[in-house]
């Protein structure tokens, strides 16, 4: 709104856009996690609901610049001293969500009231807006949040046609069982015995980008790792490239994952250091790949693909493994931002080799990152 306009509230004009990023910025120092993404959303809200009114301008930074119930109260407190006060609201809409949650969190299983019917729908919508949200926009708290989440990710491996046969009920005629059921019954005619090829799980190999760019999104990866891990501990292999390449399986096989990652961290020598991704996946090809761990496999790259090498040889990398493996995926967590292009020297020279470039900023991402590695 223009400067000198008086909000329908009577109250002191609000700034134009500079007033409102600079909201964003006393958010922020207030300890409420704040990120580019939820700015923009922020500016998009109050322009839609227009700048005018004091109340629009609340409600569109609530909306967008809270990400849970508990950061109401600290959004109140810094509207207030930002704006000078809060816009006139009936009731108390601040102290109703808070304890509805506080009632269910601290409620023994058995001491279920009336208010636990509004906590489950309440509940589960806030984490499914946590599951998609950009990880690298998250605060600590909702890390630990989303850490939690990761148990309930579906993992269906993907599968390959066995060299043994087994009885089926249709297929290819199973000639000496149909011989022996003759024998069995004196010669008689008897029914055809069939077999076919039993399915086995086919190897996964995960490429685990662990360098200053890709610092954000490691943890998540690494607990994605753990649970793939978790659901083939035969079948799946995970190595971390910075500016080494180390091979972190049989940290990942402990039972519980924030053992695994503190043990996947002892062993990583170079957490956000450089990278340079030719360089790691030929020592990945000619050290496991070439002798057997590639051929076959489904491999995943993860990783932004910030090459600090020769993209050349990224390339000729690529091409050596996309020849080995049986489908190479690339993981990038700007793939689901809008406006995302793969014009990066290293992603241009990997996309001719890839069967699918996913999205790898979200769990919702991992969902559909994992239907893809099932269905490769």
């Amino acid at each position: 709104m223009e400067t000198g306009e008086r909000d329908a509230d009577g109250a002191a004009p609000i700034s134009p856009a500079a007033a409102l990023v600079g909201f964003t910025h006393a958010l922020r120092a207030a300890g409420l996690a704040q990120s580019p993404d939820r700015a923009q959303l922020f500016a998009a809200a109050t322009a839609r609901l227009g700048a005018a009114r004091r109340a629009h301008v609340y409600w569109a930074g609530r909306a967008t610049l809270c990400a849970a119930p508990d950061d109401i109260v600290a959004y109140d407190k810094a509207f207030a001293h930002w704006f000078g006060a809060l816009p006139v609201r009936s009731g108390s809409p601040r102290a109703a969500p808070k304890t509805v949650v506080q009632a269910g969190l601290d409620r023994p299983a058995g001491e279920v009231g009336t208010g636990d019917a509004r906590l489950v729908p309440v509940l589960a919508s806030d984490q499914e807006a946590l599951g998609h949200r950009d990880i690298a926009s998250l605060s600590a708290q909702e890390r630990r949040r989303l850490a939690g989440m990761f148990g309930g990710l579906t993992v269906r491996l993907p599968q390959r046609r066995g060299m043994r046969r087994r009885a089926a009920h249709r297929g290819e005629i199973d000639a000496a069982a149909t011989v022996r059921s003759l024998l069995r019954h004196a010669g008689e005619p008897v029914r055809l015995r069939h077999r076919r090829r039993s399915p086995r799980p086919r190897r996964i190999v995960l490429l685990v980008d662990v360098s200053g760019s890709m610092a954000p999104y490691a943890d998540s990866l690494l607990r994605l790792a753990h649970r793939i891990v978790a659901a083939a501990p035969q079948t799946t292999e995970v190595f971390t490239m910075g500016t080494r390449l180390t091979r972190v399986t049989a940290a990942l096989r402990a039972r519980d994952p924030d053992t695994a990652l503190r043990l996947v961290g002892a062993a990583v020598p170079d957490w956000s250091g450089g990278t340079r991704l030719g360089e790691q996946i030929r020592a990945f090809l000619d050290r496991w790949g070439q002798r057997g761990l590639a051929r076959s496999a489904v491999i995943v790259v993860f990783s932004d693909g910030w090459e600090v090498g020769e993209a050349a040889l990224l390339g000729r990398q690529m091409a050596r493994l996309r020849l080995l493996a049986h489908a190479v995926l690339w993981s990038n967590p700007h793939r689901g931002k809008p406006g995302y292009a793969p014009v990066q020297a290293g992603m241009a020279a990997s996309l001719p080799w890839l069967d699918d470039l996913v999205a790898g900023h979200s769990l919702a991402a991992f969902d559909e990152l994992l239907e893809a590695i099932g269905s490769a």
